[in-house]
């Protein structure tokens, strides 16, 4: 796969006329990363894509998208928050009712508490 954004990349550079410096340059990539990516030898993270769409100028779906038009977005349905399964008479489900409970009790905890109690429970749940 990463091979396939690596020529992507290059294909949307040499098209704009760019070199592997200009990507440099404009993005804070280092140059030889510039290559190792284009040439599939690394694989960029989100973040670095997203530096490269900038260098670039072009959105980042483009690295995995090459129609001329925009992609179209999927219908997707909105979660149901927390008070519509209760509304929608979910509310005696287990987990419905356990949520409902951790929301009473953390109304009134401080923001940096909240954040320990969030580590703590991901660590929990990665178990």
């Amino acid at each position: 796969m990463s091979t396939s954004i690596g020529l992507r990349i290059r294909q949307l550079r040499e098209e704009k006329g760019l070199s592997q410096g200009d990507i440099e340059e404009t993005s804070g990539l280092l140059r030889c990363y510039v290559s190792r990516v284009e040439n599939g030898h690394t694989v960029p993270s989100l973040e670095t894509l997203e530096r490269f769409a900038a260098a670039l100028s072009v959105p980042v779906y483009r690295f995995f998208y090459t129609g001329e038009d925009t992609p179209s977005t999927p219908n997707l349905t909105p979660r149901a928050t927390l008070e519509q399964l209760v509304e929608e008479g979910e509310k005696d489900s287990a987990t419905t009712r356990f949520l409902l409970q951790l929301k009473r009790c953390a109304e009134g905890i401080a923001d940096k508490d909240r954040k320990f109690l969030l580590t703590i429970a991901s660590k929990l749940a990665t178990r």
